[in-house]
């Protein structure tokens, strides 16, 4: 009898706006031990309807703002309709201690119950996590409605006590994140694995990177930090993705330098390492059996693909750090503080990433080296050209140096804004050495076997006591000289080529020697 008087005497006090009759009837409920009737009273009585008037789910989905204009509606119920309460519970900062009732919380027992209650049973669509897009807007807009909520709190041991009810668990329960991030590591993951496929695939638009694969592990590495992706309580899994991401495409790299090397051989294509069955965004049999068929099939990678996969390599390992300080701002937020663990694990990647390097560069150098040998070897063919010929004193290197380094001036062309200076550096040193060396057999040979002739001829002439017109005419330069002549030219163009690239020829194997033989050459020619 006497509660169900302090029930009337409370709602009038509330309707009236009577801050005595509620003062007077909250101190009653209290010594009488019953502040939970009283908090579930306000709950029913005044929460309720109004809770169910706001709540309605065809006005959220049949407006843009909806679920937004939803929530800007229940935060102002309590300043609206519970600052008499809350004043005289001590929950408003204008409260005056001497006539506070203590022992409420209005806000956490009454309040937020029935939004929560409201939220889960009018709004069941709210939670799912179909469509991740939709679902990431929904979760971060009631994120933020929860924070304006605490905010209200009266003091920070209100907000413990929200954040320690049942309702507040029950509603953060119901949204299934996992779920959420299984759909997001099926579109990453699965997206970057039909990259690989592609093999060597350009990008096809203007991108920071050459292969489409590397430009789609950039766009994966990115999404999972994104803030229309990302969400703060999983970061641990969002990172463990990332890192899982840059693993495989170490491993596809290794893939490629393994084919570089072994004759267009390649090796089985892996997908991203999961913990389960919910994490895996590997083929299925079928496509699996497809993509090796295609591996089968395969031929050698071509210099320009193994150029577009160092510079992609430098360029990841250029972009990470940005990739770092991204992660760095996310996980502050959330209070983790210990960066040295995700760099270091990052930069082991970066450091597994450029192992297959060295490999590929000896094999771009190696590459580059026989494309200019070929026209190398043409030095063979200046005897042909001046013996017997009766043709000019040369005065002009041969065709056939400008041929043998058009491969190292297509590189510089082609690639100088995709590959670092020192990089194209090495490859250039790497490919001249050997073809200077085998430069220097070739002209070192031709040499020889002019002096062969030379002596020959002499000794000929010695025995038939006659004058060969054709090796010496009266007052010109001898076919032997004039080789020698062209040759000394060949490589003074050679070596000043050279030095426009910006190497040493002190660098170069041989390169010395070759030098010194066609000066030999040269004072061969002044001395006859």
């Amino acid at each position: 009898m006497l509660q169900r008087s302090l029930e009337g005497l409370l709602l009038e006090g509330l309707q009236t706006s009577n801050v005595d009759i509620i003062r007077h009837c909250l101190r009653t409920y209290a010594t009488i031990d019953k502040t939970k009737d009283a908090e579930a009273l306000v709950g029913q009585v005044l929460v309720k309807p109004y809770i169910d008037e706001v709540i309605v789910e065809q006005y959220v989905q049949s407006h843009p703002n909806g679920l937004q204009v939803m929530y800007n509606k229940l935060l102002e119920f309590v300043p609206h309709h519970c600052r008499l309460l809350r004043e005289v519970t001590g929950g408003a900062i204008s409260s005056e201690k001497a006539d506070m009732v203590p022992g409420y919380d209005f806000l956490v027992n009454s309040v937020w119950p029935e939004i929560a209650r409201g939220i889960e049973e009018r709004l069941p669509s709210l939670f799912n996590p179909g469509n991740p897009d939709i679902f990431h807007q929904k979760y971060s807009i009631s994120m933020d409605f929860l924070r304006k909520f605490e905010r209200q709190c009266g003091s920070q041991a209100s907000v413990k006590r929200l954040r320690a009810h049942p309702s507040y668990h029950s509603f953060n329960n119901r949204w299934n994140l996992p779920v959420y991030f299984q759909i997001r590591f099926k579109e990453i993951a699965g997206s970057l694995e039909s990259a690989l496929l592609s093999h060597v695939e350009e990008t096809a638009n203007e991108s920071a990177f050459c292969l489409r694969a590397t430009n789609v592990l950039w766009n994966c590495l990115s999404a999972c930090w994104s803030d229309h992706i990302y969400l703060p309580l999983l970061a641990h899994r969002f990172y463990k993705l990332t890192l899982q991401l840059l693993s495989r495409y170490c491993v596809y790299i290794k893939e490629l330098s393994a084919c570089a090397t072994a004759d267009g051989s390649v090796t089985e294509s892996k997908s991203l390492p999961t913990r389960g069955k919910e994490e895996s965004a590997s083929l299925s049999s079928e496509d699996q059996q497809t993509g090796l068929a295609a591996d089968a099939q395969m031929s050698a990678l071509s210099t320009r693909q193994l150029i577009l996969i160092v510079a992609d390599i430098n360029k990841i390992m250029e972009k990470l750090p940005e990739l770092i300080e991204v992660i760095k701002v996310k996980l502050n937020k959330i209070g983790f503080k210990n960066m040295e663990i995700i760099k270091g694990a990052l930069e082991d990647l970066s450091s597994s990433l450029s192992e297959p390097l060295s490999t590929i560069n000896n094999k771009i150098s190696m590459d580059l080296g026989e494309s200019c040998l070929i026209y190398f070897k043409s030095a063979l063919e200046v005897p042909r050209l001046y013996r017997r010929t009766n043709k000019e004193i040369p005065t002009k290197p041969s065709s056939y140096v400008e041929s043998a380094l058009k491969p190292l001036f297509q590189l510089q062309h082609d690639y100088g804004n995709k590959v670092k200076v020192q990089t194209r550096q090495e490859w250039l040193r790497g490919a001249l050495s050997e073809c200077t060396h085998k430069y220097y057999e070739t002209v070192s040979d031709v040499l020889s076997s002019v002096k062969r002739m030379e002596e020959s001829l002499k000794r000929l002439k010695q025995a038939r006591k006659t004058t060969m017109s054709s090796n010496t005419p009266s007052g010109g330069m001898s076919d032997d000289n004039k080789i020698r002549l062209q040759l000394a030219l060949d490589v003074e163009y050679f070596t000043n080529q050279i030095q426009n690239f910006g190497l040493s020829i002190h660098e170069l194997k041989s390169f010395a020697a070759l030098i010194e033989l066609v000066q030999a050459a040269r004072e061969q020619i002044t001395t006859e």
